[in-house]
């Protein structure tokens, strides 16, 4: 190819990749003095959370009982600055995106930077309960894993902490609707362990997840408390509601898991339906109704077995 058939190939490849026409919902227009979100800090983020929540794991290795709440605090500050920062670059990427590139946003910036600053306090405000709560997810994990040998080994080295950190700091954004960001948060965690929960997901305490690749727990997922998950199990839409344009609806569509349910490897959960509390099921199971509390459920049994009782199901069977 000779240097201008090289500069021709080039030029129209260039012109083709610019046209409004291929551009469409895949451009986002951005306004100058807007600031943009950063994935890099948002692990940064992901990272200084871990180290506040489980100090001497993450983090600064050197901390200690006596330089604790100097640790703490200097990260605290840190977090305070980034997050304010982050919060706000979502809020001025929803709000353009609204505005579709129009209106005069720099008058707007003030207030919108308030905002994410008051949002940042309040995140960190509920950073002793994310820590409770956390620790009731360690506990889950070790008690449940024959083979760990402490809490460190599980902090330090269980996937399930990691992006559960991430999801706690993301669902505590999106209940105050910070838009974006707790997406990113939970879609790193996704990338970084093969777990994929999404932020406006509901999990109680004592929650874990063994081995953990492959899972999946949906938008509108609730899912109560001493709930194990084993690797590969999908807790999912069986199908979508479309609105008059054809665009599917943001409605409740997955699963509801009650309290002391145990859901073993590749099974998968679909629907709005609810499995009662203290129900076991095993793996590649395919669930598709409700179960009642109490049932054990397994692959290739005729039937679901209800406090000691058989009852019919469809969903007892080889999928």
């Amino acid at each position: 190819m000779s240097k201008e058939d090289f500069t021709k190939t080039l030029t129209t490849t260039v012109r083709e990749l610019s046209e409004q026409g291929a551009l469409e919902g895949l451009y986002h227009h951005h306004k100058d003095g807007y600031p943009l979100p950063s994935g890099k800090i948002l692990e940064d983020i992901a990272e200084l959370v871990r180290a506040i929540i489980f100090p001497g794991y993450y983090g600064r290795s050197s901390v200690n009982m006596q330089t604790m709440e100097y640790h703490i605090g200097v990260n605290v500050e840190q977090l305070q600055k980034m997050l304010t920062d982050q919060v706000a670059a979502g809020l001025c990427f929803a709000r353009q995106e609204r505005e579709d590139g129009n209106g005069d946003g720099e008058q707007e910036l003030p207030g919108i930077k308030q905002q994410a600053r008051e949002i940042a306090i309040n995140v960190i405000q509920r950073l002793p309960e994310l820590r409770r709560i956390l620790s009731t997810d360690v506990k889950a994990a070790y008690n449940g894993d024959p083979a760990a040998r402490n809490y460190g080994e599980i902090i330090s080295c269980y996937p399930v902490i990691k992006a559960l950190v991430n999801y706690r700091l993301a669902h505590e954004l999106l209940m105050m609707d910070v838009p974006l960001i707790p997406r990113m948060l939970t879609e790193m965690a996704h990338s970084e362990t093969g777990i994929d929960i999404h932020p406006g997901a509901t999990i109680g305490h004592h929650f874990t997840i063994d081995h953990g690749t492959g899972v999946v727990i949906g938008a509108t997922c609730i899912i109560g408390n001493h709930v194990t998950l084993y690797q590969g199990v999908t807790l999912g839409a069986k199908n979508f509601t479309f609105d008059e344009n054809g665009h599917p609806m943001d409605l409740p569509r997955h699963p509801i898991i009650e309290d002391n349910v145990t859901i073993y490897s590749n099974s998968s959960v679909l629907g709005r339906i609810t499995i009662g509390h203290d129900t076991v099921i095993g793996g590649n199971v395919w669930v598709t109704d409700d179960v009642p509390p109490y049932s054990r459920i397994v692959q290739g049994e005729a039937a679901t077995e209800t406090r000691g009782k058989t009852t019919d199901s469809n969903d007892a069977k080889n999928t």
